[in-house]
């Protein structure tokens, strides 16, 4: 069970990356950084409607990123503190 609970954490850290990337690459105002992967000429590669098509993809990553955060929140404070730490327990003695 373990082990599924950190299988999930690697895939919402490269969840979160692909949603950076996603937001990052979108076209803005001022061109960000969607001006270094050829802007203009992108919409030419991918269709005309590449901008749009991003925004949906984003939008998408976005829920899934949500429910994951709240599926991730609940899983891990449904574990019990002993078994995810790997140290041994230390009896205090008192007396």
């Amino acid at each position: 069970m373990i082990f599924l609970y950190y299988f999930s954490l690697i895939l919402f850290v490269l969840l979160c990356l692909v949603t950076c990337f996603c937001v990052l690459i979108q076209e803005s105002k001022s061109m960000g950084l969607g001006a270094t992967f050829g802007g203009e000429s992108a919409n030419a590669l991918f269709g005309a409607s590449t901008a749009d098509v991003l925004k949906k993809f984003t939008a998408v990553i976005g829920g899934i990123f949500l429910a994951s955060c709240l599926l991730l929140s609940i899983w891990s404070s449904l574990i019990q503190p002993t078994k995810m730490d790997p140290r041994p327990q230390q009896v205090e003695q008192n007396g």
